[in-house]
């Protein structure tokens, strides 16, 4: 049996059919890929206090239960690393990174907005896809210069903070467009037609985004995830031109309403997983700061909307940013699609997933299986250095 995300929390009897399954010695590949410890409290709390009954040693027996015959898949090195530390030994702990398919490489064309340089952001622009970045990027844009969203988020929760950016962007008269892709009928050609596709999000899965530009022959710009891109890099992927943090200066912003909304943040997302704070608001501060400045990606709405705020009456002050601008690298765009093909078919997919298989099948069966490490678990997700405000 191959389950995909089988302690998410959506579906509260299959954690314990997997368990009888096992306990009948079926074998099973448990490819958790979204986790209800990653900030999503209300999954978690079903789970804590329906399914494990507020008793941590059966929440783990069931969500993440350790048998020879039950052997998990990880989609990236994050996900390896934090199963391994739940308990889940080597022999029984795969990589198993998503395939990625979006056909030939295009050639680049022209787009429906003219002769501008068009920096395109392919995503449905739900929070934590950081617009309030993009906004900053437009902000600072060189003349002839144009920056593109693809698509409005579809929940409903999301629109008020959606429409909040719209509403800016046209106030400050910034040259970036929304929703660019219910206005082209050839979505290939318009993601052709970039000067560079953009990711400006604080959290992902797997790292479609990350993936995708060098199938279509476009370079990437924007925002790195470390914890998502630790894989592609050691495979080979160069990703130099993304930026790990973009740093401010604290004194653009009002720092003690800043540091308040952190620290409470932190303070409600530990309650909601049933823990507590204890004493750690002021080591909190000093890890998300350095030398009087803060990743623009850490901040609240309206943080992010007091630096644009400065920039814009102050443009001179972008030299204070670090990094200044954006900076796609063109050169890499072959040698990348190429590693992309070999390393993310298909094909490759299914070679590694019929390795898995064989592994499994030849391992032995142990009718008891045993809890693993959840508490361990939890706390990697909840590491503070993983706190960004437009998560919570």
């Amino acid at each position: 049996w191959h389950v995909h995300n089988p302690s998410l929390g959506k579906n509260l009897i299959l954690p314990e059919a997997l368990v009888r399954l096992a306990r009948r010695g079926h074998r099973l590949l448990l490819q958790p890929h979204d986790f209800a410890e990653d900030g999503r409290p209300t999954l978690y709390a079903r789970l804590r206090n329906r399914l494990g009954r507020g008793d941590p040693r059966r929440l783990a027996a069931l969500l993440y239960p350790q048998a020879p015959q039950i052997h998990y898949a990880a989609l990236n090195a994050r996900d390896h690393r934090l199963l391994a530390a739940a308990g889940v030994p080597p022999a029984r702990l795969h990589r198993l990174p998503n395939a990625v398919a979006l056909g030939s490489p295009l050639v680049s064309r022209p787009h429906p907005f003219g002769t501008r340089r068009l920096w395109l952001y392919p995503t449905r622009a739900i929070r934590r896809k950081n617009l309030g970045e993009l906004l900053l990027w437009a902000a600072l844009a060189q003349p002839g210069d144009l920056f593109a969203t693809t698509q409005a988020p579809q929940n409903p929760t999301e629109q008020p903070g959606y429409r909040r950016w719209t509403r800016l962007a046209a106030e400050y008269r910034l040259p970036l467009e929304f929703e660019v892709g219910n206005r082209v009928r050839d979505f290939p050609a318009l993601l052709g037609s970039a000067e560079a596709l953009v990711t400006t999000s604080v959290a992902e899965g797997f790292g479609l985004a990350f993936l995708e530009p060098w199938l279509v022959g476009r370079p990437l710009a924007g925002r790195d995830l470390p914890e998502v891109t630790a894989d592609f890099r050691a495979s080979g992927l160069d990703l130099d031109a993304l930026y790990h943090r973009l740093d401010v200066p604290l004194e653009w912003l009002d720092a003690a309403r800043l540091r308040a909304a952190l620290e409470a943040a932190r303070r409600r997302i530990l309650a909601a997983y049933g823990r507590e704070a204890r004493g750690e608001d002021g080591r909190l501060w000093d890890r998300l700061t350095e030398g009087g400045r803060i990743d623009f990606g850490r901040l609240d709405e309206m943080a992010q909307e007091e630096v644009l705020h400065y920039l814009i009456k102050r443009p001179a002050a972008r030299e204070s940013l670090t990094p200044g601008q954006l900076a796609p690298r063109s050169s890499v765009v072959e040698a990348n699609r190429a590693l992309v093909e070999d390393r993310y078919s298909l094909a490759g997919y299914g070679r590694r997933l019929r390795q898995i298989y064989a592994e499994l099948q030849a391992a032995p069966v142990d009718e008891t299986p045993e809890a693993g490490n959840a508490e361990a678990l939890l706390d990697g997700f909840l590491a503070p250095e993983r706190l960004y405000l437009l998560r919570t």
